[in-house]
């Protein structure tokens, strides 16, 4: 395992991390998820994703009755947890400084921790003043329950509003970014965070998910979705099929796993290492609900140098989206 700073911050994160999202609690029974999370450190993963909207908070459950069990140095391994998505009733949801304090104290009871080590604000709020949000994170941090907070699927314009209100009040401002990022989906993190990599701007670290694209980039629904239950036929995930289950990205993973082939790897492997390269990529979360597929992908670091300028050159031929830099 290799490990990478997050961002400006001086948290040492693996590589390649492990989350939870759609298989804790729902799709794997328990004993899956503990082999999975054993896996994962044994391999030199500490950094272990989850997030209060994740099934209900039962994932967090799960992570913490695993954590707990395992009797694992705490200062060996990062947890984390994002507020959002608590319930449907009024101050269930969003980041009111209510709901913010509420989801941290019920994260920490479920994950079995004294301390989050990394918390996200899940998304942005329309509802809520940038001053309350980035008060109450600031608020967790000299209480000594998060230690780094970061926002997720947040705009650079939002992250750089947290970052005033920050400066102007002398707060904590967040120091990582969860985006979604692949060879599919790369505008957000390649060019509109382009900036706040930047130690003199912010100095964001970014912990990203989805390096797969769902299952895409491994090659399984190059022949349409098999009849197997998949992540793609979870309920409420139409958006993701209609988003990337087309046929011109379909073709595109047909042609990827033909020099995925030539590599000598196998096409998540390719995809993982490919999101590897990219230096402002502090953390790749991986996901998994079988061993096999876990023990595979935590591969992808010893296949970063095989992706050499040909091989990258070669892979943008396919991919035919590399997104235009700004020019000034």
């Amino acid at each position: 395992m290799i490990y990478r700073r997050l961002g400006k911050a001086g948290v040492q994160v693996s590589a390649l991390s492990f989350g939870s999202w759609l298989t804790f609690g729902k799709l794997i029974d328990d004993a899956t998820a503990e082999k999975l999370m054993h896996i994962a450190y044994d391999n030199g993963i500490n950094f272990f994703d989850n997030a209060e909207g994740y099934y209900f908070g039962k994932s967090e459950e799960v992570m913490g009755d695993i954590l707990k069990k395992s009797g694992w140095d705490r200062t060996t391994y990062l947890v984390s947890s994002k507020v959002f998505w608590g319930g449907k009733k009024p101050n269930q949801t969003g980041l009111s400084k209510k709901h913010v304090f509420e989801a941290c104290h019920a994260a920490l009871r479920r994950l079995q921790v004294d301390y989050l080590d990394l918390f996200f604000c899940h998304r942005p709020d329309k509802n809520t003043p940038m001053e309350e949000t980035v008060w109450a994170m600031h608020q967790l941090v000299m209480q000594g329950k998060v230690l780094y907070w970061g926002t997720s699927e947040w705009s650079a314009q939002e992250i750089m509003e947290a970052h005033a209100v920050a400066k102007q009040h002398n707060l904590v401002a967040p120091v990582m970014e969860q985006p979604q990022y692949n060879m599919i989906h790369r505008e957000r993190v390649e060019v509109e965070y382009k900036k706040l990599y930047r130690p003199d701007v912010a100095g964001m670290g970014t912990t990203i998910w989805s390096p797969l694209a769902s299952g895409l980039l491994t090659g399984k629904y190059n022949k349409g979705i098999p009849e197997e239950q998949t992540r793609l036929k979870e309920e409420n995930l139409d958006w993701l099929k209609e988003a990337i289950l087309t046929s011109e990205n379909i073709e595109k993973a047909n042609k990827l796993t033909g020099l995925a082939d030539e590599l000598d790897m196998s096409l998540a492997r390719l995809a993982v290492a490919w999101c590897l390269k990219n230096p402002d990529v502090s953390t790749v979360i991986l996901g998994a609900s079988k061993e096999h597929q876990l023990e595979e992908n935590l591969k992808a670091v010893e296949d970063i140098d095989k992706l050499d300028d040909a091989a990258m050159d070669r892979i943008e031929e396919i991919l035919q989206n590399k997104p235009e830099q700004p020019m000034f």
